[in-house]
């Protein structure tokens, strides 16, 4: 059996209905994981879902909305993955929201809030919300989807980077914590990748021109080059990884 195999495992990700949370969702599944889709609106969850069942078979995806701004909405998400799913082996947040682009001097307290909620609060509920199962099995893996920019300062999503450095820590204090009880939890800081979420950064020829003669290996990343590093982080080949932040960029960090 492969290292990497997730056969039986039940996995919840969040924004998993496009970019990112979907590439991870489909190589998950591509790994014997049933996979839970969920994003704000039950549409757009059921299509992607639709589509991942018509390719491994039924029932390896589920579709349940949830917000991540409603404590209720995930209370829900995951009392439904138990009763429909099952008990839920791996945690993906990937959800995030960055409702503003400028310096930090420019920034609403609304919109620094909305940032530090979503994006660290939220995931924190969630966490919660999946710890005691975990527990009670000695069995778990925690994934919070954060980004380079947690490294590094930004001129226009600083507060975004805040909120990104502030989930890598979440995840080195919780292997802390629950560590003991065989419960991993991980980082993965993506770069720049071509995602809707960031096409603020790189839809503009003149951008992405720079930002590519900047890079070594001169290009953008794809969604489904950080499917891997979650599948590793979440199966039986990252099982004595804990606390750590996998950084995939491409190499912009050297």
């Amino acid at each position: 059996m492969s290292l990497f195999d997730m056969t039986g495992k039940v996995a919840v990700i969040t924004g998993s209905t496009r970019g990112i949370g979907r590439a991870i969702a489909e190589e998950m599944a591509t790994q014997g994981a049933r996979v839970v889709i969920s994003s704000r609106k039950q549409d757009a969850c059921d299509a992607v879902a639709a589509e991942i069942n018509a390719k491994f078979g039924a029932g390896v995806a589920t579709a349940i909305a949830a917000s991540i701004s409603s404590k209720d909405a995930l209370e829900t998400l995951v009392s439904r993955t138990q009763a429909e799913v099952g008990p839920i082996d791996v945690l993906v947040c990937n959800a995030a929201s960055n409702p503003y682009y400028g310096p930090m001097s420019g920034i609403s307290d609304d919109q620094f809030r909305k940032i530090m909620d979503n994006n660290v609060l939220s995931n924190h509920w969630l966490i919660q919300l999946c710890l005691p199962g975990m527990i009670a099995r000695r069995d778990g893996a925690v994934i919070v989807v954060s980004s380079i920019g947690g490294l590094r300062g930004s001129p226009t999503i600083g507060a975004y980077c805040i909120s990104k450095a502030a989930d890598m820590q979440l995840v080195r204090n919780l292997a802390v914590e629950v560590g003991q009880h065989n419960v991993r939890a991980n980082a993965i800081a993506p770069g720049l990748i071509r995602t809707d979420f960031a096409r603020a950064l790189w839809d503009n020829p003149e951008a992405e021109k720079a930002y590519n003669n900047n890079h070594p290996m001169r290009r953008i990343g794809l969604p489904e080059e950080l499917a891997g590093a979650a599948v590793f982080l979440a199966s039986k080949a990252g099982s004595y990884v804990n606390g750590q932040t996998i950084v995939v960029d491409g190499g912009s960090t050297i």
